[in-house]
């Protein structure tokens, strides 16, 4: 029986995932965290075989988990679960050390495969992902625009677009309405955009939100 534990921060979607993974009967879910910080401790505390992880959450994001999975339980394969299929999640996700990559909306289809393969020691990428990677590597170290964006950077940006207010986003990821100010600084900075409707047409432009 493959141990896992499962992160988002939305209790529904958690109990779809949980059904999902465990109607397979080969796996259970024996940690559940709804944040990054209580993902990262149950790693540590519980007996897992594989980590399922949500890309964006509130505090610790996603990414920032599997970066410090990687320093402190080197050997625990994590899938990345996201809402996004866009290049710059796909190779953030990678970088980070993540074995795997599947989106909420092919989870149906993928989840329990795509854990039974980073669970064995491979790597679990969709095709879409695959040719983003190559994309990537072909580029070498040339940045595009979004890929200048740190991560929390590129969740501001999104959360901005979608007319969220400073407010509303600082209570999303625990951060002050100041630190957002000083994102939302530098994101007009790297990206040369002048006020918020300009970012939202670059989000718009670059695939960053759904319309």
């Amino acid at each position: 029986m493959i141990k896992i534990l499962l992160a988002d921060d939305h209790s529904i979607v958690r109990e779809g995932l949980k059904r999902i993974i465990e109607e397979s009967g080969e796996m259970e879910i024996v940690a559940e965290a709804p944040d990054g910080e209580t993902a990262f401790e149950q790693a540590q505390l519980k007996k897992i075989d594989v980590a399922v992880i949500d890309i964006s959450m509130p505090g610790m994001d996603g990414l920032e988990v599997v970066t410090r999975l990687k320093e402190h339980c080197p050997n625990l394969p994590v899938l990345i679960l996201t809402m996004h299929d866009e290049e710059q999640y796909v190779v953030r996700a990678v970088e980070a050390g993540a074995m795997g990559y599947v989106t909420k909306q092919s989870a149906p289809e993928q989840l329990v495969d795509a854990i039974k393969k980073i669970h064995s020691g491979s790597r679990y990428l969709t095709e879409k992902a695959s040719e983003a990677l190559a994309l990537r590597v072909i580029r070498g170290n040339s940045k595009t625009p979004t890929e200048s964006l740190s991560m929390r950077e590129l969740q501001v940006l999104r959360l901005l677009a979608l007319g969220h207010t400073n407010h509303e986003i600082a209570e999303t990821y625990n951060i002050g309405i100041k630190t957002v100010d000083t994102y939302r600084f530098r994101i007009l900075k790297k990206l040369n955009l002048r006020n918020n409707a300009e970012m939202s047409r670059f989000a718009i432009q670059n695939k960053l939100v759904e319309v």
